[in-house]
C-alpha cells in the first residue's frame, strides 16, 4: 500500500520538507483559524513541529496526515488525514485553505483517511475533536458517521466559554477519551 492516495478531486501525499512553505501559508492564515485563533501558526517552526508529528504517526502506524493537492493542478489546498494519538485512537483532522472552503474537500479528504485507517487497523477507534462553534467541522464528522460521545468545557482553551466536542465511531474507553482531550 503506497502512502499517496487519490480521490475524485484530490491527491493526498505524505509530507516532505519541500511542502513546508505551502503548509505554513495555510496554517498561518487567520481565516482558517477563526474557531481557535490561538492555534494559528506564527512561525515556520510551528509547522515543522506539526509535520514532525505527522511523520511520527506514519512511522508508528502506517498512516498520518497528508498534504492535500488538487488532483488536476497540483495546487496545495490543505492537509489532513488520520493520525495516531497516544490513547491508541485515530484522530481524523483536516485544514483546508480558506479560498477552498465550502466545496466538500474536507469531507472528501476525511472519508479517504477514515477508509484507510479502517483498512490498516479496523479495531482502532476513529475520533474527531473540535470546538462546538466549529459547526462546519461537526458536519464533516457527522457525514463520516461519527457520533457525539463527549461535550464539556475545553480545558486549556484561552476562550473560557469554549466547549470541546468529541465524535467517535464507537464507545471510547476513558484512556481513549483522555487522548482526545489533550
Amino acid at each position: 500500500m503506497t502512502d499517496d492516495l487519490f480521490t475524485d478531486r484530490l491527491q493526498l501525499s505524505r509530507a516532505v520538507p519541500s511542502d513546508l512553505d505551502a503548509v505554513f501559508a495555510i496554517q498561518s492564515d487567520p481565516r482558517v483559524w477563526t474557531h481557535y485563533p490561538s492555534l494559528r501558526h506564527t512561525t515556520r517552526d510551528d509547522s515543522i513541529r506539526m509535520m514532525e508529528r505527522w511523520e511520527r504517526s506514519w512511522e508508528r502506524a502506517g498512516l498520518g496526515s497528508w498534504v492535500v493537492r488538487m488532483r488536476d493542478t497540483g495546487e496545495v489546498i490543505g492537509n489532513g488525514g488520520c493520525t495516531l494519538l497516544d490513547g491508541d485512537v485515530w484522530n481524523v483532522g483536516y485544514r483546508i485553505a480558506a479560498d477552498h472552503h465550502g466545496r466538500g474537500y474536507a469531507t472528501e479528504l476525511a472519508r479517504a483517511a477514515v477508509d484507510r485507517a479502517r483498512i490498516l487497523a479496523p479495531d482502532r477507534a476513529v475520533i474527531a475533536y473540535l470546538v462546538e462553534h466549529n459547526t462546519g467541522s461537526a458536519r464533516v464528522a457527522q457525514k463520516l458517521g461519527l457520533e457525539l460521545v463527549h461535550r464539556a468545557p475545553d480545558a486549556g482553551n484561552p476562550d473560557p466559554s469554549a466547549i470541546r466536542l468529541v465524535y467517535a465511531d464507537r464507545a471510547l474507553t476513558p484512556g481513549q477519551l483522555e487522548a482526545a482531550l489533550q
